[in-house]
């Protein structure tokens, strides 16, 4: 008796030989990872490893890349398609808020842009304020916001339209103690939704606490993929914590560029 072939579902994000260059410069080097449905996928790196180049080129803001995307199997090219980009939500490392609007104000309009209306949008914007941590404030000007509120406002506006594919670049960068835990409870919540994350990040314990699978770039390449344990057995020091881990992959030297 012959078994039966079960197919296999495709990976929600495939990114294939993905390569690019500003003028002269090389910044990413045929880089290939995959990322399942539900999962937090991180990438790691040195300064100018090629990170925000990824996910810049993911999120579609650059195009003239070379290499293949593609979302569950299908072509995908967001820096042409609108209708790919509706697929996404974008946390960007600098900050994409209107300073001189209210927390709900900021909410309202990115959810317009994203064409939620009516009473979607308003039960998205309370769960997104729930989310950020942010009811009682959600009337103040943003420009009264300490820089973690601001964070995790930022937060909550990627993910307003549930998106399937939601892309952090560096999301705790300069916030106090107790808004980067309120961040990663957050990322916590929405993975047990059953989100799927892409989270970029300097923090080795960032990625340790979050990340059920790692890319560690380096120049421009992808260097080893994988769990944390996973990545240890691949630097061949097994049982290792992922800091030396990233060390023995990536070297000692410092990167100040």
């Amino acid at each position: 008796m012959t078994t039966p072939t079960v197919a296999s579902t495709p990976a929600l994000l495939t990114v294939k030989n993905l390569s690019f260059r500003y003028k002269q410069q090389v910044a990413l080097r045929e880089v290939n990872f995959e990322i399942d449905s539900g999962e937090i996928f991180g990438l790691l790196g040195p300064n100018g490893a090629g990170k925000t180049t990824t996910i810049s080129c993911v999120a579609g803001l650059l195009g003239q890349y070379g290499g293949e995307l593609a979302f569950r199997g299908s072509s995908f090219r967001p820096f042409e398609s609108s209708g790919d980009r509706q697929h996404l939500g974008v946390v960007p490392q600098d900050l994409a808020l209107y300073e001189d609007l209210t927390a709900r104000e900021n909410l309202e309009f990115f959810g317009g842009l994203v064409g939620l209306r009516a009473g979607d949008l308003g039960q998205a914007i309370q769960s997104a304020l729930i989310l950020a941590g942010l009811v009682e404030r959600a009337d103040d000007r943003v420009k009264t916001y300490s820089g973690g509120m601001k964070r995790r406002l930022n937060l909550a506006i990627g993910q307003l339209h549930r998106p399937d594919l939601l892309l952090l670049d560096e999301p705790t960068a300069g916030v106090d103690p107790q808004s980067r835990n309120h961040l990663f409870e957050a990322l916590e919540r929405l993975r047990q939704e059953g989100r799927t994350i892409v989270y970029t990040t300097h923090y080795m314990e960032e990625a340790q606490r979050l990340c059920d699978r790692i890319a560690i770039m380096d120049r421009g390449r992808v260097i080893a993929v994988g769990t944390a344990s996973q990545l240890a057995d691949q630097a061949g020091i097994p049982g290792a914590d992922l800091e030396r881990v990233f060390l023995e992959l990536t070297g000692r030297s410092l990167r100040d560029g």
